[in-house]
């Protein structure tokens, strides 16, 4: 089954979350995974829920999407995205 990683994010500094822009998606697709949704402004529809931006991932397994957040490599990027932004993140198992 396929893994999901879903954020819910805001940024608070742009500046610097740029060069997380850039260079993630190298990492995204070493682990064998695609956006889905990449930093979209989404529309609230029902209950309270508010994000101001949304990032969906696809990889093939859940196995992947844990490989892509442990990689040794990618970590100082990680470390960007939680200084210059304020972000929730959940991994889901897909049904396909």
């Amino acid at each position: 089954m396929k893994g999901y990683l879903i954020l819910d994010f805001s940024i608070k500094d742009f500046s610097k979350f740029k060069e997380y822009i850039e260079k993630i998606p190298a990492f995204i697709n070493k682990h064998g995974g695609r956006y889905i949704v990449q930093g979209v402004v989404p529309e609230a529809i029902e209950g309270d829920w508010q994000p101001e931006r949304v990032v969906v991932l696809e990889f093939p397994s859940n196995k992947h999407a844990k490989a892509f957040l442990a990689d040794p490599d990618a970590q100082p990027l990680f470390s960007i995205r939680h200084s210059t932004t304020q972000s929730k993140l959940i991994l889901a198992e897909g049904c396909l």
